[in-house]
Order: C-alpha cells, then sequence, then structure tokens
C-alpha cells in the first residue's frame, strides 16, 4: 500500500512538473508571436489574460506550487520576458526546443488552443502584419511536423 502511495504522489508531481513546464513554454510561445512585429502592445497583453482565463484554465487540474492554476504560468512567464526585453525569436526558439523534446504532451486540442491563441494575439492590435502572419506559419507547420 505504501509503494502506491509513494508512486501515486510521484506520478502526481511529474504530472504537475510537466504542466508547469508546459504551460511556462506556452508563455515564451505567446509573447514570440506578441513581439513578432518588435514590440509587445497592451491590447496584445489584455487579450492574452482574457484567453487564458476563458480558456487555458479549464485544459487541465494541475496546480502550481502555490496551489494555483498552472495555466496562470503562461502570464506569469509572459510578464517577465517582456520585463527582461527578450526578444520574441529567442522565445520562439526556446519554445520550439521544448516542442520538440516533449511534442507528445500537446494533445490535438492543446495545439488547437495554442494556434487559437497565437493568431488571437496577433490580430489584437491592428489585425496581423507580416511578421505576425510568417510567425503563426511556423507555429502551424512545427505542429503540423510532428
Amino acid at each position: 500500500m505504501r509503494r502506491n502511495v509513494q508512486k501515486n504522489t510521484t506520478m502526481s508531481q511529474s504530472k504537475e512538473k510537466r504542466g508547469n513546464e508546459m504551460y511556462q513554454n506556452l508563455g515564451k510561445l505567446f509573447y514570440a508571436v506578441a513581439m513578432a512585429d518588435q514590440r509587445v502592445h497592451r491590447k496584445e497583453i489584455e487579450k492574452l489574460e482574457e484567453l487564458v482565463r476563458e480558456h487555458w484554465i479549464d485544459v487541465d487540474d494541475v496546480e502550481d506550487e502555490f496551489g494555483t492554476d498552472a495555466a496562470h504560468q503562461i502570464n506569469i512567464v509572459f510578464d517577465w520576458l517582456m520585463e527582461q526585453e527578450k526578444s520574441g525569436n529567442e522565445a520562439y526558439g526556446e519554445f520550439e526546443q521544448y516542442y520538440g523534446d516533449h511534442n507528445k504532451w500537446f494533445t490535438p486540442a492543446v495545439k488547437a488552443l495554442a494556434l487559437s491563441t497565437s493568431r488571437a494575439i496577433a490580430a489584437a492590435f491592428s489585425g496581423n502584419n507580416k511578421a505576425e502572419l510568417l510567425m503563426l506559419g511556423r507555429l502551424q507547420l512545427l505542429f503540423d511536423s510532428q
């Protein structure tokens, strides 16, 4: 019985770690989309916050170490990247690497939500520009390739 409790605790911790990492990397992706035109606009931030609240919270029941829904890691990482003034290409490269290593964790539903969120962020300020369309195309190709 004790062994099963340990196994379930380890599996739960593993799921929590995996969920937190996935949401953190989605924060990098969404930051990269917002930064495609070299600056993040307030409307893009507001759109992301709205979509996390309305859609990402319901994806799973994973919580962070503070007991809040792990989907909030998306906004936390996005904000941190803005403070660090990280380039969008660098953030996208990190997401791409993470996705390449862990693509099995991205269900078709998560991919679809990531694409629709990315599109909504890109369209939030004055519609889509060329840089954003290129970023969205790269993401579509990445998801289609694996």
